[in-house]
């Protein structure tokens, strides 16, 4: 029985080792050892600042280690070696205090120089040159981008072409893990980008390692960063600064695309931004279901990831809507929390969308996951409730 016992054992602590390889084997070939392959003019000249730094130090490391593995072993104890009490005395004993640090200082100097010319590229924004300037508002928890060169007519006032980008919990797969956005920020490849950045509530940072910029957006200032995209392609980052909860629900997304492509977004976005300013200006009443469906989408997109999908929340800083006094008791209540949020909780205003987008919310919230009230509430009862907010 004993030796039946320990083959268990031993085919047992075999089989953990066997998949922690397996497992280890399959971390290490995600493993990144270097910074990500720069996309931008200035994210290249710090790369190269980057990579000269570590082969200078790699050069050091490499002659360090020699010399002191030579030493150990023509000096060790065994070879009837015997410790120099007098080296302190010679020249080099001597000098070596004054000749290594002046050795250090001129490989720092070496990487300075050049580092000082870099930083100055990233934090100074070319003046008088064409560029596209897009704001970036950092918001708890998604972003806003708003390209201030391209703006649409709409009821005869210009309407900046802006951009929201949130988390999407349902497409996190592999290298989109806690990445995948619904709105990418899209930018011409071949063209300076001026960001401004601000923030709307605490402070958040934008950050794409790809393209060098990290900034703090801070609410009531604007900062500036730029870009020299010189490649095609899709690049993620993240905000670098605590602003909540959901933090960690904050990606960024940006693609970089030829300016044809480019052009042919702008086109598109503007023509949906009329579509739904023509939709929302509708003056009709709403079917249940045409309400439903649109609330099903802006609640997903725009609550899901706080109320969570489901309507269960995320108990106590994201209440349930399940069941909910908000969603199944007085409608007015629901409104004025959804318009003019609640002071002191996670819960911001929504007053910036539109009165469909809102009617659609919120009868979707007071009819779904078996709240059931039966309740419908049309676009003139948003514009009604910020009537009276107003006053």
């Amino acid at each position: 029985r004993k030796p039946m016992a320990v083959t268990n054992k031993r085919l047992g602590a075999a089989s953990v080792v066997s998949l922690l390889a397996v497992w280890a084997g399959n971390a290490n070939a995600e493993m990144k050892l270097n910074f990500p392959e720069p996309a931008a003019g200035v994210a290249q000249e710090i790369y190269d600042i980057h990579m000269l730094t570590s082969t200078i130090a790699t050069v050091l490391l490499v002659i360090i280690f020699l010399v002191v593995g030579y030493s150990l072993y023509a000096h060790r104890k065994s070879r009837g070696y015997k410790a120099d009490q007098h080296f302190h005395e010679s020249w080099f004993g001597h000098w070596s205090w004054v000749i290594v640090p002046v050795l250090v200082l001129g490989v720092d100097l070496t990487i300075a120089n050049s580092a000082q010319k870099t930083l100055e590229r990233v934090w100074e924004v070319p003046k008088g040159e064409d560029m596209l300037d897009v704001k970036v508002i950092g918001h708890q928890w998604w972003w806003e981008y708003q390209y201030l060169d391209h703006s649409v007519e709409i009821d005869g006032q210009p309407k900046v072409i802006t951009v929201e980008s949130r988390y999407t919990p349902e497409d996190q797969a592999g290298d989109m893990y806690l990445r995948a956005v619904d709105n990418p920020l899209v930018l011409p490849n071949g063209k300076k980008i001026r960001f401004l950045h601000t923030s709307a509530d605490v402070n958040h940072a934008f950050w794409v390692p790809e393209l060098a910029v990290k900034k703090d957006a801070i609410a009531g200032y604007v900062t500036e960063t730029w870009v020299d995209l010189n490649r095609e392609g899709t690049f993620t980052g993240q905000c670098a600064e605590l602003c909540g909860t959901w933090h960690s629900r904050m990606p960024i997304v940006v693609e970089s695309v030829s300016s044809e492509k480019f052009d042919a977004w702008i086109a598109e976005q503007k023509q949906t931004m009329v579509a739904a300013a023509t939709e929302a200006s509708m003056d009709k009443d709403w079917s249940m279901e045409e309400l439903l469906d649109k609330g099903q989408a802006a609640y997903n997109t725009k609550c899901g990831a706080c109320h969570q999908i489901t309507g269960q929340g995320l108990p106590p800083a994201f209440p349930a809507l399940k069941g909910s006094a908000i969603a199944t008791g007085d409608i007015q209540a629901h409104l004025d929390i959804v318009l003019n949020g609640k002071p002191g909780t996670a819960m911001v205003a929504w007053n910036t969308l539109s009165d469909l987008e809102l009617a659609a919310i919120i009868t979707y919230e007071r009819n779904a996951w078996g709240n059931d009230t039966s309740d419908i509430v049309q676009p003139r009862d948003i514009k009604a409730a910020r009537s009276i907010a107003v006053k």
